[in-house]
């Protein structure tokens, strides 16, 4: 039976803040299908006026940083404090099968059994970048169910995980001590987008190694923002599972909320990334429609083999798919108005 979804029903859900209706919400911006992709379009209008009001953290960090135990105790120091947390926890797909494990609900225990938090895990799909493809719709609606708070938990450090600094307002990026030549193992793309840096389980033995490790990591930094006159990424350290230095880690993203505020103002920040993401929804569109007709789905086929076998080049193959798909325009789904 085809799950169906009252848009106005799920609206008047999010803004009283039910749970249920929310997680629905998200399912129904998740889906691929044509028909659910036009009510996703419609419920986020009706709910553009009542989002935007929180503060948007990016979360990454190397393999074994605790990414999930660091979000459970800042999300419950949060709460503490009345705020209200949402995280988007985003967990990798598997290639081969397209599964995905989404454990990071069991990783955060405590904050999943409050009121004032709300976690959702999501698949990454076949979406790059460490976010999955509606995580940015998602944010919205945690917003307007009012969430004054977001996370988005991303799935690990790589050359694709700079997705998540076009969408939220501070990257934070977790390290740890003895893990080798910190850069190394994390592209100096990735630093250069750090907007807080926090060396994570600085506690017992640990604790004056990871200071060492906050100290190179600071003056890594000095090397790859140059100029005089830029902010200083501050560089912390911090234990989950003691529950210290966390104040000074989220004071540190107060503090650069403030920075943005003053240099650029949110709202043009924020501008500037939801052109990007128009951009990044077209070009999704454009491919997912590459692939919605029986006839371009057999067409792909038949290339894909007169390339592998060599009877034609990727070129020509490439060049004879945009036609049939040129022709096919007008007549596609993502193309027709609501």
């Amino acid at each position: 039976m085809p799950r169906r979804f009252d848009v106005a029903e799920l609206i008047d859900g999010v803004r009283g803040g039910d749970r249920v209706a929310l997680a629905r919400s998200i399912t129904l911006v998740e889906s691929r299908k044509p028909e659910h992709r036009k009510l996703a379009r419609q419920m986020l209008r009706e709910l553009a006026g009542s989002s935007g009001n929180s503060i948007r953290l990016g979360l990454s960090g190397v393999p074994g940083a605790g990414k999930s135990t660091f979000t459970d105790a800042l999300g419950c120091r949060l709460i503490d404090q009345g705020h209200r947390v949402a995280v988007l926890a985003v967990d990798p797909s598997s290639s081969v099968s397209g599964g995905s494990v989404l454990g990071d609900r069991t990783r955060m225990g405590i904050l999943s059994q409050s009121d004032d938090a709300f976690i959702r895990p999501s698949p990454t799909g076949l979406h790059l970048g460490g976010v999955a493809r509606a995580t940015r719709e998602a944010m919205l609606l945690v917003e307007a169910a009012g969430y004054d708070v977001v996370i988005v938990e991303t799935v690990g450090v790589g050359q694709s995980e700079v997705a998540v600094a076009g969408m939220v307002d501070t990257y934070l990026v977790l390290m740890l001590a003895r893990s080798g030549d910190q850069l190394q193992g994390i592209k100096k793309g990735i630093l250069e987008l750090a907007h807080v840096i926090a060396v994570n389980k600085a506690d017992g033995e640990n604790a004056a190694e990871a200071r060492v490790t906050a100290r190179d990591l600071s003056i890594a930094m000095k090397l790859v923002s140059s100029q005089a006159n830029e902010r200083r990424v501050p560089v912390l350290t911090c234990s989950a599972l003691e529950k210290s230095g966390l104040d000074e880690v989220w004071q540190a993203v107060l503090d650069h909320r403030v920075h943005l505020e003053k240099t650029y103002g949110l709202a043009k920040y924020r501008g500037a990334q939801q052109v990007s993401w128009m951009w990044s929804q077209t070009e999704a569109a454009v491919l997912d429609s590459l692939h919605g007709t029986r006839e371009m789905r057999e067409l792909a086929h038949r290339m894909e083999e007169a390339v592998d076998s060599g009877e034609t080049s990727a070129l020509d193959a490439s060049s004879e798919l945009l036609r049939v798909f040129a022709a096919q325009v007008p007549s596609l789904d993502w193309a027709q108005p609501d």
